[in-house]
C-alpha cells in the first residue's frame, strides 16, 4: 500500500465517529511498520481516547520505528485525555504523516513542532483537502465558538417545497428521507420555526436504531408553541430549547416544567436574534445545527449570515403554480448581485433524487 492508501484508510476510520464526537473533531489514525498495518483507530466519542491512542491500544507489535498516518495534527495539551504527542513519543514512532492542521489555539502547529524537536520525521498537509472535508464543523466551531449551520430542504425541479395546497409529503423518495435521518444524527442540533411546529407537529428526532437524536431548537418569537404538541410532550426524552423574543413568566414556567429550556433573545424587530442564539448555543457546546426551517426562517437565517452550508435534495418532479411554497421566502434579493453566494462542494444521486451540497463563500477554509 502507498502513503495515500494508508491516509485514505485513516479518513475512512475517522468517519466512523460521525455524530458521536461533538464538539471534538473526527479523526482517524493508522500505524504502519515494515509495510504492514500494526494498529489503527478513530476518535469514537467526546471524552474517549483520541484516534492516536486508540491505534496504539490496538498494536499487534511494538511501534518503534513505525509510521503514523493521522488525519488531524496530534494534540499537545491536556484536556479530557493526555496529549497524543506524548503517546507518539513513548512508542518510539519515527515518522508522522498529518492531513489537516488543527486551528485550535492550544495546538495550531505546536503538536507537529513538539514531534519534530524530539527527532520525529513529520510531514504535514498530506491529502489535506480530503482530510479537511471531515471537519468543517470542528474548524468553524473551534475558531468562532458558534454552531456550523447547515440549511437543508427538499424541493422539486422547479424549486417548490410544497404544492399550492401546502401538501409536501413526499417530495423525495425513501432513500433521501433516510439520508436526512443520518444528517440529524450527524449534527448536534436541529432547528425549525414555530410555523413548522404549528403546521406539522413534528417530533424532530432520529428514527434509525442505534443513532442519536439532536437537540431540538424551536424559534418561537411570541412563545406560541402548544403545550400539547409532540415537541412539548417529549421534552423530557429529547433535550429541547425554545428561543423567543418575549418575557412571559407564566408561559415560561409551564414550558420549563415540561423539561424545556426557554431562551429569551429578542432582536430590535421583536423576533429571535439569530446571531445571539448562535452564541447562546455555542456556549452550551452545540457545535452544529441542521436547519430544517420553512421559507421564513430560512430567509432570516440567510439574512443574518449564520448559514454556512446548504444541502438541497432535488426531486425529479415539477409542481408548478405561483402559490406553491419555495425554500426561501421573504423579500429576497432585489438584484442578482445581491444574492447569497455558495460554492458547490458535492453532487450525488440518492435514489431517484439528487443531493447538492454547497458551502458559503464567506466561510473560511
Amino acid at each position: 500500500m502507498t502513503d495515500q492508501e494508508y491516509m485514505r484508510r485513516a479518513i475512512g476510520l475517522a468517519g466512523k465517529g460521525e455524530g458521536w464526537t461533538s464538539p471534538n473533531p473526527l479523526v482517524g489514525a493508522v500505524i504502519v511498520k515494515h509495510g504492514a498495518i500494526i494498529g489503527e483507530g478513530f476518535h469514537g466519542r467526546c471524552g474517549g481516547l483520541h484516534a492516536e491512542r486508540e491505534a496504539i491500544a490496538s498494536l499487534t507489535e511494538p511501534a518503534d520505528g513505525a509510521t503514523l498516518y493521522v488525519t488531524l495534527e496530534p494534540c499537545c495539551h491536556y484536556g479530557k485525555t493526555p496529549p497524543c504527542t506524548e503517546a507518539v513519543l513513548e512508542q518510539g514512532i519515527a515518522r508522522v504523516v498529518i492531513g489537516s492542521r488543527d486551528p485550535n489555539p492550544k495546538v495550531a502547529g505546536k503538536g507537529a513542532q513538539i514531534l519534530r524537536e524530539a527527532g520525529v520525521q513529520v510531514e504535514e498537509d498530506f491529502l489535506r483537502e480530503e482530510c479537511d472535508r471531515l471537519n468543517p464543523v470542528f474548524f468553524h466551531y473551534i475558531t468562532h465558538r458558534t454552531p456550523y449551520v447547515v440549511m437543508k430542504y427538499a424541493m422539486t425541479l422547479d424549486g417548490k417545497i410544497a404544492t399550492r395546497t401546502g401538501a409536501s409529503k413526499w417530495i423525495t423518495g425513501e432513500e433521501a428521507r433516510n439520508r436526512v435521518q443520518l444528517l440529524r444524527h450527524r449534527y448536534s442540533g436541529i432547528m425549525v420555526g414555530i410555523g413548522t411546529v404549528l403546521a406539522d407537529d413534528p417530533l424532530l428526532n432520529v428514527r434509525l436504531e442505534g443513532k442519536k437524536s439532536p437537540v431540538r431548537i424551536i424559534c418561537d418569537s411570541r412563545l406560541r408553541i402548544p403545550l400539547q404538541s409532540r415537541i412539548c410532550r417529549t421534552a423530557k426524552e429529547y433535550r429541547t430549547i425554545v428561543a423567543c423574543a418575549v418575557e412571559d413568566e407564566e408561559r415560561r414556567r409551564r414550558l420549563e416544567a415540561l423539561g424545556i429550556t426557554v431562551a429569551v433573545l429578542p432582536d430590535h424587530q421583536g423576533k429571535v436574534d439569530l446571531p445571539g442564539l448562535m452564541e447562546y448555543l455555542g456556549d452550551r457546546e452545540i457545535d452544529s445545527i441542521l436547519l430544517e426551517g420553512g421559507g421564513g426562517l430560512n430567509e432570516s437565517a440567510l439574512r443574518s449570515g449564520i448559514v454556512k452550508e446548504v444541502k438541497a435534495f432535488v426531486a425529479p418532479k415539477i409542481f408548478g403554480g405561483a402559490q406553491a411554497l419555495t425554500p426561501v421566502a421573504g423579500l429576497g434579493a432585489g438584484t442578482p448581485d445581491q444574492a447569497w453566494m455558495f460554492t458547490l462542494a458535492r453532487a450525488e444521486q440518492v435514489g431517484e433524487d439528487v443531493l447538492l451540497t454547497y458551502r458559503s463563500r464567506t466561510e473560511g477554509r
